[in-house]
């Protein structure tokens, strides 16, 4: 009996301690954001990414057949996906249990500091206000070259309404993928778990093209982010329409939900369109729609109702949508770890 108890409060503690890390690394990412002078794990990961492709997908495949080929390149890529979680987790649990078992407080703070790079609140704003700054007193051109720093298509083709839309999208997605995300697996297993989705949306935007180049090298990199953002996209979703309601006249919570449930699959990837159907519908507005991406015409359907023009400010709308839907997940995620300290 005595045993058990001591192994329950452990639970508690560890609980307590990893709760308190979670809310301060939430808190220094909405002061602090990712200054460029700062370094950061994430470019390491994707050094090491530059470092694996370039030994991997140079390998000689003259000679072989089509299919042999093709296997030959999965394989390689497989194997870079191996790799690099591999090192992420050793990396990443070395640090945080070396820090905890020399001391407790030193594990928090380790912990802090690492949820703190985790999560890219502040850091989605900055970048998609710098595109609204631009539109608004820069120009077109410096506008394009702000978009194309958080894009993946080619900009130079978008007008000043095709750069607003570009940035609402981009800041709509990443609500999903660069917040929320990451933020349900740290909660749900720390810095280390949280690190490793890092990992594997890192090497998606990287190498999970679908194009001649990537299509089969970049094949597991692409589904493993598939099937990591699954249920996090969803649950995304359904924090941004409860936003969209808390948010007030700038939002509509109704046209949130209809739109997501008629458009949330209106993507190639299954889990795109999750939560931009959502900040679609609660800004009314229509996003995607045909895009350019290495000089070709990318065909996609549109996404919400084209009931009024994109506007610029609705970068700034579609910001505090993403702050606010940040807070309800933050929330809710640690209201069920001191029900777990409670119980």
């Amino acid at each position: 009996r005595l045993s058990l108890v001591g192994s329950e409060m452990c639970i508690r503690d560890s609980v307590l301690y990893h709760s308190i890390a979670f809310f301060l690394g939430f808190l220094l990412d909405l002061i602090l954001g990712d200054p460029y002078w700062l370094p950061h794990p994430i470019r390491l990961i994707g050094n090491l990414i530059v470092v694996l492709e370039k030994r991997f997908l140079s390998k000689e495949t003259k000679g072989k057949e089509h299919k042999e080929q093709e296997k030959s390149e999965r394989r390689r890529g497989t194997l870079l996906v191996f790799i690099v979680l591999s090192v992420t987790f050793a990396v990443t649990a070395f640090l945080v249990i070396g820090a905890y078992l020399l001391h407790p407080y030193l594990g928090v703070a380790v912990e802090t500091i690492m949820t703190y790079q985790i999560l890219a609140v502040k850091c989605l704003k900055v970048e998609s206000m710098k595109v609204y700054q631009s539109l608004t007193k820069e120009g077109i051109e410096e506008a394009r070259k702000a978009v194309a720093m958080i894009v993946g298509r080619d900009t130079a083709v978008l007008d000043g309404t095709g750069v607003a839309k570009a940035a609402i999208e981009t800041v709509a997605e990443n609500t999903s993928d660069g917040v929320i995300a990451p933020m349900l697996y740290t909660a749900l297993g720390g810095p280390v778990l949280g690190f490793l989705y890092k990992a594997v949306n890192t090497m998606d935007s990287m190498i999970g093209y679908k194009n001649e180049k990537y299509l089969n090298f970049g094949r597991t990199a692409a589904k493993s982010d598939d099937v990591c953002n699954y249920l996090p996209s969803r649950i995304s979703a359904y924090l941004m329409i409860a936003a969209a309601y808390l948010g007030g006249s700038d939002f509509s919570g109704k046209g949130a939900y209809r739109i997501y449930k008629r458009d949330r699959r209106n993507h190639a990837s299954p889990n795109s369109a999750q939560t931009e159907s959502v900040c679609a519908g609660a800004l009314g507005i229509q996003l995607a729609g045909d895009a350019v991406y290495f000089g070709k015409v990318v065909k996609k359907p549109h996404i919400g109702d084209d009931t009024r023009p994109v506007e610029y400010e609705d970068i700034r709308r579609a910001n505090r949508l993403m702050y606010l839907t940040a807070w309800l997940g933050e929330t809710g995620c640690l209201f069920f770890m001191v029900l777990i300290i409670l119980l």
